[in-house]
């Protein structure tokens, strides 16, 4: 009996929670062995119907969109899992499933000896289960289910290694600042349910041009589009899982979690997810201009300012960290630009590179025995030869180099930026251009000091250093072959072909990229010849001009005169302060906000607490019944007379009342 497409659609993200379920409730009895084998073997079943089943099923034009299980209700609103399976879900469910297979495989070498290993298999597997729930739900309940648990997970996993007060601080800053975000995040979705009646992705779609002509006063006198509220709303939750700017901070600090969960949270899962969400919203976000520029601006500021912090970092993890910082507001600014599928595309080739330099980071952080320092490399390309020629992949492809990964989805997002209308286009050019220049300087800087020059740890680590093993180096291979070839593979059926469809909407006043696409992808030739020459073009273009600018600064810098960087930051010590304390925005968080909120909580305890509700209603009460028996005490004389007369007066009392009625 043949297997239904929902049946499959089922067995994918059950087939990660069986597997997480294994490893974390029986994990402590089957051993370690037994553990990731289920955890890999139920990550690995996903990955391939998504790829193999799923995708190729989307590409010939079938998709779904339908309840799986009902499990409540509440008044009119039915409490659904859902599942909405179009071209925008199938290349999410691969990418996410691929990356996280590659993380899986590699975690059974880089957490070989920790005591927490079974547990660690348990939770990124109930990760990618969280992650395809949010990508693959078709009613705003269900992604809000898998919003708070993929950031229940990467609570755990920032903070796996417990007793490091540094990864205790890390985890409780990612849940607090996200918890901001997905209070906003949380209000869009009420204000949705408020105005559409639904929660249903399709329903509410279709209903939107209807609403786009209301407004409402959230001041008095104010008039707001409900559109605008709604996706400003939505995208500050965006923003926390996304982190943008304000609500960044807490993605470098995510570092203290074990390697593999920095690449998996870096390039697939949670940052990721507002990316997404964005993007599956276009039908919203079309209908208001206001929405898409503050996306743009927002992704722009946070493109090039978290470039910048990027370049005076010294943990190795840490300047990937703001790589991908940067990265994510490369794709916002996409996202505002309206050329969603930019976005995606860019998402899609993030995720390799950025998964393979955050696991070369891992295989250098192992030969080192642990150190981070980049300070203290140096010469491992000698010893290291697979983890160094994946990283300059890597690199090369996150500096956008053709005909690399990276080079098609950053180039267009920048022609994307440079053709939108839309207000603060042109600061988000600017910041987007700049950024070129800025990721190129701290990408090369990282291979320079880390992979050539001469050693410069200490003779013991140097005598042992060595290649990793193949459980860790075969990962780094199969995610460098992507990051060489996805790119000119996918470029022109995602971004300018008909592969998504009607799963991203995109009016006609936003078609910036139907410019490009005339210009670059015009009909007639083969596929190769056409991005053959929007390769060749690549290398004449200012971006890749600006690539070879940062390549040829980080080569004089930190391998012709490495002591000049010294001299520089001494000359600009205040901007290299500035930068190496990442613009004050934790201190200023830690001054109003937590601070503000310690001394609201004492006066709150000392007003409402200790005078309000100990002193007046708890000790006030008690006052007041001793006084009162006090009073009534002297009553109670025990002559006859005091009692005749008080009775007497209490006749006179009843009658004057009665009389006077």
């Amino acid at each position: 009996m043949p297997v239904s497409m929902e049946t499959i659609y089922l067995l994918i993200p059950l087939a990660c929670l069986v597997g997480a379920l294994v490893a974390g409730l029986f994990g402590w009895k089957i051993g370690r062995a037994a553990s990731h084998s289920a955890a890999i073997l139920g990550v690995a079943v996903a990955f391939v119907l998504s790829a193999f089943v799923v995708l190729p099923d989307v590409l010939v034009g079938h998709t779904f969109n339908g309840t799986v299980y009902q499990w409540g209700s509440s008044g009119d609103l039915p409490l659904e899992v859902g599942f909405l399976i179009d071209p925008l879900t199938a290349l999410m469910m691969t990418v996410v499933t691929f990356v996280s297979l590659m993380v899986h495989i590699y975690t059974i070498g880089y957490m070989h000896d920790d005591p927490g290993y079974q547990r660690f298999f348990s939770y990124i597997a109930l990760f990618t289960f969280a992650m395809l729930m949010l990508v693959m739900s078709n009613n705003f309940l269900q992604l809000f289910f898998g919003w708070e648990a993929v950031g229940v997970m990467s609570y755990l996993l920032i903070g796996f290694w417990h007793t490091r007060d540094t990864a205790t601080y890390a985890q409780l800053k990612a849940f607090l600042v996200n918890r901001v975000g997905d209070l906003g995040f949380l209000l869009g979705i009420a204000a949705i349910y408020l105005y559409f009646g639904s929660l249903d992705y399709g329903a509410v779609f279709a209903i939107a041009p209807q609403i786009a002509p209301k407004t409402l006063q959230v001041l008095p006198g104010v008039d707001w589009s409900v559109l605008t509220l709604v996706c400003v709303l939505l995208f500050i939750g965006a923003m926390g899982k996304s982190a943008q700017v304000p609500l960044h901070v807490w993605l470098p600090d995510s570092m203290e979690g074990p390697t593999p969960i920095s690449a998996l949270i870096h390039a697939a899962t949670m940052v990721t997810a507002g990316v997404f969400m964005v993007a599956r919203m276009s039908p919203l976000f079309e209908l208001s201009d206001t929405a898409l520029s503050v996306v743009l601006v927002i992704g722009a500021i946070t493109a090039f300012t978290m470039g910048l912090v990027g370049i005076v970092q010294n943990d190795i993890k840490r300047v990937i960290a703001y790589s991908t910082l940067s990265q994510l507001g490369y794709m916002m600014v996409a996202l505002g630009a309206s050329a969603y599928s930019v976005g995606i595309f860019h998402l899609a080739t993030h995720a390799f590179f950025k998964a393979l330099l955050f696991l070369g980071a891992g295989s250098v952080i192992l030969a080192m025995h642990h150190e981070q320092d980049i300070r203290k490399m140096g010469g491992l390309k000698k010893y290291m030869p697979v983890t160094f020629i994946t990283a300059w992949i890597g690199s090369l492809a996150l500096a956008g180099v053709p005909p690399f990964a990276g080079f098609f989805s950053k180039d267009l997002i920048i022609e994307a930026v440079h053709a939108s209308s839309l207000p603060g286009s042109g600061l988000a050019y600017a910041a987007v251009l700049g950024g070129v220049l800025v990721t190129s300087i701290y990408s090369f800087r990282l291979l320079f000091l880390v992979f050539h020059g001469k050693p410069r740890m200490d003779r013991d680590t140097l005598h042992h250093i060595k290649e990793s093993p193949l459980v860790v180096t075969v990962p780094l291979i199969l995610l460098a072959i992507p990051s060489v070839i996805v790119g000119a593979a996918m470029v022109e059926p995602v971004v300018f072909g008909q592969y998504f469809g009607n799963a991203i909407k995109v009016l006609p006043s936003h078609a910036a990229l139907a410019e490009l696409s005339e210009h670059y992808f015009a009909a007639g030739g083969r596929t190769f010849d056409r991005v053959g020459t929007f390769t060749v073009h690549g290398f004449w273009s200012w971006p890749f001009l600006l690539a070879l600018t940062g390549f040829g600064l980080a080569w004089f810098l930190y391998l012709h005169r490495p002591q000049l960087p010294e001299t520089i930051r001494q000359r600009f010590n205040t901007l290299y302060r500035l930068l190496l304390n990442k613009y004050y925005v934790d201190e200023f968080n830690e001054f109003v906000f937590a601070r503000g909120a310690r001394r609201l909580g004492q006066m709150l305890w000392r007003v409402g607490d200790v005078r309000l509700i100990d002193d007046l209603a708890v000790n006030g009460t008690a006052r007041l019944v001793g006084w009162t028996a006090a009073v009534l005490r002297h009553i109670q004389s025990g002559y006859v007379y005091h009692y005749a007369f008080a009775m007497i007066l209490g006749l006179f009392l009843l009658i004057t009342f009665f009389v006077h009625r």
